[in-house]
């Protein structure tokens, strides 16, 4: 028996929730006629993510990409019968959403198997065009936007939270053995790779950092007038998710931009102190002009 569209959105749902700590696009702040939208995209990325992280044998792991994009093709050409693609196709059709923004997400991650060395800054970018930049794109086309302007602005959010991920995440990723401080970032300030492994914090470190921390920032200033272009219930969600990733470059500076050591994370307060301001500011908040729907 055919799984039912409603029964294959739930499916998804469990899914996010399974992965709740990763999922902030699921917050009570999206419309809830839209979160089974939103539950959909984070199950199909979720679980290529997890082909991509969780299985030690690159070739396994390419080999389930490649099938992952394969379904995806199916299930918009013909009957899907797994809850995820049924769920998928849905939304695709429902929030007239272009394929490819799916299959650049499964791009990115094919990147996270070959590759954990980064040459240059803009090589960071053009991962970001595909890891983080469908996202922004995707939640955008669920609410009923459509305009060029609003993607640019919210590229440059998406980039800025991706490159803050990075930052954010210097002592977890050598773990690892990936490294996405650019290697021209490392070569300008004399920086080797045997000192980030030896978790050197020396001047040319704190320079190199807050470099790329700046840009960072300027990143985010770009993407900010997105927020006052959305109606209430998105920019919410979309101001906290710009006022989390700043708040996250505040700590890394204010740590004198030692990542060697621990991960700056929000805390309770900072997390309070963001819905406080848009709670005492939601009155004041317009509805979009000149905005293609």
């Amino acid at each position: 028996m055919k799984t039912s569209v409603s029964a294959a959105f739930r499916h998804c749902h469990q899914l996010a929730l399974s992965h709740y700590e990763n999922f902030p696009v699921a917050s009570r702040l999206i419309a809830a006629e839209k979160r089974k939208y939103v539950w959909a995209i984070y199950a199909f990325a979720r679980t290529a993510d997890d082909f991509a992280d969780e299985i030690a044998d690159k070739e396994e792991s390419l080999a389930r990409l490649a099938e992952w994009d394969e379904k995806l093709d199916a299930a918009l050409t013909g009957e899907p019968t797994e809850p995820l693609f049924i769920a998928l196709k849905q939304t695709i059709e429902d929030c007239q959403i272009p394929p490819s923004l799916l299959h650049d997400l499964v791009t990115a991650f094919r990147s996270d198997v070959l590759q954990n060395r980064h040459a240059t800054f803009e090589e960071l970018l053009n991962y970001s065009r595909y890891s983080a930049n469908p996202i922004g794109r995707l939640v955008l086309l669920i609410h009923g936007y459509n305009d060029e302007q609003l993607f640019h602005w919210s590229d440059n959010i998406c980039s800025a939270l991706q490159l803050t991920n990075f930052w954010q995440d210097v002592s977890i990723d050598i773990k690892k053995d990936r490294i996405y401080i650019p290697k021209s970032s490392m070569q300008k300030y004399y920086y080797s790779e045997k000192e980030l492994f030896n978790k050197t914090y020396n001047n040319n470190f704190i320079e190199m950092i807050r470099e790329l921390v700046f840009k960072t920032e300027e990143m985010f200033e770009k993407g900010k007038p997105l927020i006052k272009a959305l109606n209430s219930d998105l920019k919410s969600e979309i101001e906290l998710t710009y006022k989390g990733g700043m708040r996250i470059l505040e700590k890394i500076r204010k740590n004198r931009y030692n990542v060697l050591d621990s991960r700056p994370k929000l805390d309770f307060f900072d997390k309070i102190k963001f819905l406080s301001h848009l709670l005492l500011n939601r009155s004041h908040t317009k509805r979009p002009k000149n905005v293609s729907a």
